[in-house]
């Protein structure tokens, strides 16, 4: 399979949002996976989401996926209402941007409850709808240091418990490995029920319990077994996004083209040998 390479500009952070977007054509990306705070923050300076899609237009960009929602898992009452109306304005943001899906994150807060599964079904589930109302649809995210959806078969539980045949999960490595959790714990996911795949690797010796995003390096350039993960993505019929996502200081510090291409080579070394 041809992979469609994807630059998430949490890579190289520090840039503009116009100069994001330049980078990743610049360096041979296909498609670019965009913040909402990048957008909100180029609106609040006069920008407006036509300058945007014509930038993308311009720069040949596909949107596959975009960051991110919150509050939809956690928030209750008066909260959850609002919440849900900044999803669904977030969710339209996407579709006016020509993106189909958007990455629904879980709750970071700390409480004494575990995680209802059949509750969060039921609100992704109205994630869901309102995403269908607007064209984007919702993918769920776990992360690995999240209080309550730390492993990728939390995710897909929540996903399964939706009944809905176009729910998604996101599959992250940092993530799968932060958590503890592989594919492996999810036999029954298949290629058309992963959203994207983000890329990254972690140095050999990080202690796995107190890590976070800032630690994630190229791929390659760590100690997961990338390769292999791929393979299995592969195998199980996934034909989406391969999304460079760091959060690496060092790299904010460096040329945003030369983190940009860097990357896409280091992608691609591993990704072609699938």
């Amino acid at each position: 399979m041809a992979w469609l390479y994807c630059l998430n500009t949490s890579t190289i952070q520090p840039a503009s949002l116009p100069e994001k977007i330049k980078v990743a054509a610049r360096a041979g990306y296909q498609a670019i996976e965009l913040w909402f705070a990048d957008i909100r923050n180029y609106q609040n300076t006069g920008g407006s989401l036509d300058d945007i899609a014509k930038m993308l237009r311009d720069c040949g960009l596909q949107v596959p996926s975009m960051i991110a929602l919150h509050g939809w898992m956690d928030a209750h009452s008066d909260a959850y209402v609002q919440a849900m109306r900044e999803c669904r304005e977030l969710l339209s943001i996407a579709a006016k941007l020509g993106c189909k899906r958007v990455v629904a994150s879980p709750s970071m807060r700390f409480e004494a409850a575990p995680l209802d599964v059949e509750e969060t079904a039921r609100r992704f589930s109205e994630l869901l709808k309102i995403g269908r109302e607007v064209g984007a649809l919702p993918m769920m995210e776990f992360l690995g240091f999240s209080p309550k959806v730390s492993r990728i078969d939390q995710a897909w539980e929540i996903v399964k418990r939706t009944g809905d045949p176009e729910a998604t999960v996101v599959l992250d490595p940092f993530h799968l490995w932060r958590g503890n959790s592989s594919l492996e714990d999810v036999p029954d996911l298949t290629g058309e029920r992963i959203g994207i795949v983000h890329f990254n690797d972690v140095p050999a010796g990080v202690a796995r319990e107190l890590a976070g995003d800032e630690v994630r390096v190229m791929p390659g350039d760590g100690s997961l077994p990338l390769r292999e993960f791929l393979a299995e993505v592969k195998r199980r019929g996934y034909q989406g996004a391969l999304s460079l996502e760091l959060f690496n200081r060092t790299y904010w510090q460096m040329d945003p083209y030369e983190v940009a291409k860097i990357g896409l080579e280091k992608m691609q070394a591993i990704a072609e040998a699938v």
